[in-house]
């Protein structure tokens, strides 16, 4: 099962805090929006999301579609066939995506400790 690119999205209290700290660790930012509250930064392949007051926990993210550059892929599994494919296995949702749509969609589920799963497809 390819779950695209996969990053950890933190909720933080002051994104400019933890800007700078995430720098001093060497990441640097390469998508986002300051003054939405959200920041998105890089250290080689690794990724992370800076997100204040959006959310109330951590979420570990899959973006299907993408690679760790936040690029298109050529070929993907659509975030709905996996939605498909992980019901088929027993796993419950707590949001689901449309199955009648195309395009960028999204489904949350948790595993069993109740941590947050974002398969977020932008593409």
């Amino acid at each position: 099962m390819d779950l695209g690119a996969f990053s950890v999205s933190l909720a933080v209290k002051d994104l400019e805090a933890s800007r700078r700290f995430y720098e001093q660790l060497g990441f640097t930012p390469f998508a986002g929006d300051a003054a939405q509250g959200w920041l998105i930064l890089h250290n080689g392949s690794h990724v992370i999301g800076l997100f204040q007051g959006m959310f109330e926990k951590n979420i570990l993210t899959l973006n299907p579609g993408w690679d760790q550059a936040a690029q298109p892929v050529a070929a993907f599994t659509d975030v709905r066939e996996l939605q498909r494919q992980l019901r088929a296995q027993g796993v419950t949702f707590v949001s689901e995506a449309d199955e009648a749509t195309k395009g960028p969609a999204s489904l949350i589920l948790e595993d069993p400790d109740g941590n947050p799963i974002l398969l977020d497809q932008h593409v």
